[in-house]
């Protein structure tokens, strides 16, 4: 067992290999000594052999080993930042022959996924800002539905109240019967209309990023949900304000996803809210301290976190959710920049 997982790792294997060959040496030695091939006078003396050829070759096999892990680990961890969504790593030039192709395949391949990549986002890009047109043109036709709707049962209970409440005074000093039951018309149609205008006020939805930068509108709409909501709410932003449009929709919708898990499921006190634009990333993170949700449910998933890893994986990023139950969640989005994405938008 012990022997299987060394040869798992090149670096312990290279080292059974030097030992093995140490070993062989010393063998050869011994069975010298014994056949009388080599002539040792004092018997102490190939023991001392020996043992400095294991030694030698143990120190020798190590040294080769960790040399060669050197060369790998770099390629490994440039491995996980690729995954990360860091596309601008690349592995250095070296003048080792075994691992220059090998680095510079990776480089090639990282340089062809960042080509792809790119042009992925750009796709998820034009694709956000087609459906945001064709949401405009639903918004307008809802208003304008809203606006019948309005004239048709809200306008017309008015009018019907105001006639009522006109001819309420001559129908009072005529028949007192009847003006009461003027009066509880007057309260049924208000009553009616209440309902009508609460009905279609809760149709309409505030656009909070028409006009504004991401930026402005979180600083707007993040510490009146929390307040809203009971939370205590810390916010931690920087950007350039050289994001698209579409990255800053999508951004500004993931938040809110979040925020309004949290408000369903979390039971949380405080929220952190950190956005960090960098030169080739866009990093998002949200983390409260409620009640957090174990790696099956996490497995599962729910339709607001599908909504969220959806929206991130439209520009080319993926979604981390880190929780575990009684220690709160985290979830960190990040998404890949390209230096000539907005040219690329612009053409």
């Amino acid at each position: 067992m012990i022997v299987q997982r060394i040869l798992k790792n090149t670096k312990w294997e290279l080292l059974l290999f030097f030992l093995l060959t140490g070993s062989l040496a010393a063998i050869t030695l011994y069975i010298g000594t014994i056949t009388g091939v080599i002539v040792v006078h004092d018997s102490r003396v190939w023991i001392y052999d020996v043992a400095g050829v294991v030694v030698l070759t143990l120190i020798i096999g190590y040294v080769a080993g960790r040399r060669i892990q050197g060369r790998i680990d770099p390629m490994h961890l440039n491995m996980l930042q690729v995954a990360k969504g860091n596309l601008s790593v690349r592995m250095p030039e070296t003048v080792d022959q075994t691992f220059a192709g090998v680095y510079q395949e990776f480089n090639n391949m990282t340089d062809a996924v960042e080509k792809k990549m790119q042009l992925l986002q750009q796709l998820g890009e034009k694709e956000v800002m087609e459906k945001e047109q064709a949401a405009e043109k639903a918004v307008l036709e809802e208003r304008r539905r809203l606006a019948r709707d309005l004239h048709d049962t809200v306008s017309q209970q008015l009018f019907a109240i105001h006639m009522a409440a006109s001819s309420l005074p001559k129908v009072l000093e005529n028949n007192e019967e009847q003006a009461h039951l003027v009066m509880d018309q007057l309260i049924l149609m208000s009553n009616t209309a209440q309902k009508q205008m609460r009905a279609l006020i809760a149709q309409l939805r505030p656009m909070e990023l028409v006009g504004k930068t991401l930026a402005e509108a979180l600083d707007q709409w993040f510490p009146d949900y929390c307040r809203q909501n009971g939370l205590k709410g810390i916010k931690d932003m920087d950007l350039h304000g050289d994001m698209s449009e579409a990255k800053e929709h999508q951004l500004f919708l993931i938040v809110q996803e979040a925020m309004a898990n949290i408000v369903k499921h979390a039971g949380a006190k405080l929220v952190s809210l950190s956005l960090r634009e960098g030169p080739r990333q866009v990093v998002l993170s949200i983390s409260d301290d409620g009640q957090g949700f174990s790696s099956t449910y996490q497995k599962q998933g729910s339709y607001g976190l599908t909504t969220m890893r959806e929206r991130a994986e439209k520009l080319g990023g993926h979604v981390e959710i880190i929780s575990k139950p009684g220690a709160g969640t985290t979830i960190r989005v990040h998404i890949p920049k390209f230096e000539d994405s907005k040219r690329g938008e612009r053409e």
